[in-house]
């Protein structure tokens, strides 16, 4: 066969054209074949996403609490609590200051005619009266308060009892400031008022300070232990004895109990009706104390420690249960029939001592 550089000139160019495209083809597939170094390549990732930190909710603002009443208010004071012996004999009334006590307790005192211990320390009233004497049973209703006891007089062994018991007596006979005879509102001794300001600028370093709780207080009243398990009722019938049958009625529209001596509306020198957010009634016993007033009467005493029958009416309902009070000084507990905590109502106190073999409690 001739070859190519012998051939015809046209199959000449035809060779040159075959023998170009066949070096084409070698080249391409000389660059498509594997790469000289084989070592794989680690595939590129990409960092993850960091999402700041999402910030704590606030804490909630839980709103302080009065002590006594467990109200909430935007500041509460750290004074001490003032327990003031105010009279509730028919030439004592109408009173003063009831109406702005944290609590009220009631105690049969001689002849029948009951005493109260008003405690106050969430309001601050201008005058509270008639002031009166002490008896034997008011260190274990103050005593666990800590705090002060003001009063217009008494036998030496009732106020040194108080004294015993760790409170401060602002005592009217000793000279206290903050005593005065009120004119216009009845003969001596129904007379003698008194300013707890000043009672409360009398206070000492040791009793200074703010009271603990007296009672378990439920933070609304619809959580409080006779709303929540009591029986409807709508009044708290008391015979404290045949002198004093005080009675409390609820009343819707205030949310509250108002109160009643018998049949009469119980008011005050201001004009306001005495109501009670929660009415507790403690049964107790009422015993001779051996001591005589200076009428030459008894003077009995209510035993305030061991246990007894309780109710606790609070929003219109009424719950049974018990009290305990293990020392003078101890806090007076409540308790459901079971055994669980007995709560009151966030508000005003009232405490009737009932006899027990010559009071009585009727709840209709």
């Amino acid at each position: 066969m001739p070859s190519v550089l012998t051939a015809p000139p046209a199959r000449r160019r035809a060779a040159v054209l075959v023998a170009l495209a066949t070096g084409a083809t070698l080249a391409l597939g000389a660059c498509s074949g594997p790469p000289s170094d084989p070592t794989p390549v680690a595939p590129v990732t990409q960092a993850p996403v960091i999402e700041p930190a999402k910030a704590a909710p606030p804490a909630p603002v839980v709103p302080p609490r009065w002590p006594l009443t467990g109200v909430t208010a935007t500041e509460v004071s750290t004074r001490p609590a003032l327990a003031i012996k105010v009279e509730n004999s028919t030439e004592a009334r109408p009173q003063t200051g009831l109406d702005q006590a944290d609590v009220v307790w009631e105690q049969v005192v001689e002849g029948g005619i009951t005493r109260f211990v008003a405690v106050y320390q969430s309001q601050v009233p201008a005058e509270v009266g008639p002031i009166r004497s002490v008896r034997p049973m008011d260190p274990a209703i103050a005593a666990p308060l800590h705090g002060l006891i003001a009063f217009s007089g008494g036998q030496q062994p009732f106020v040194q009892a108080l004294k015993n018991a760790g409170l401060q007596t602002i005592s009217m006979d000793a000279g206290a400031g903050g005593f005065y005879r009120k004119k216009g509102v009845g003969p001596a001794p129904h007379n003698v008022y008194g300013t707890p300001q000043t009672f409360w600028d009398q206070a000492d370093g040791n009793h200074s300070a703010a009271p603990p709780a007296q009672f378990v207080i439920a933070k609304v009243p619809e959580k409080a232990t006779a709303v929540v398990s009591g029986g409807p009722s709508s009044t708290v019938a008391v015979r404290l004895s045949g002198f004093s049958r005080p009675t409390w009625t609820w009343d819707a529209g205030t949310a509250t109990w108002l109160r009643a001596e018998g049949t009469t509306p119980a008011t005050l020198r201001s004009g306001a009706r005495i109501a009670a957010t929660n009415v507790v009634t403690l049964k107790v016993r009422l015993i001779d104390s051996g001591t005589k007033d200076p009428a030459g009467n008894p003077v009995p005493e209510t035993v305030l420690e061991g246990t007894g029958e309780a109710t606790v009416s609070s929003g219109g309902k009424t719950v049974t249960g018990t009290w305990s009070k293990t020392a003078t000084d101890a806090v007076l507990t409540l308790a459901t029939p079971d055994g669980a905590v007995l709560a009151l109502a966030p508000g005003t106190t009232w405490v009737e001592l009932v006899p027990t073999d010559s009071g009585a409690v009727t709840i209709s």
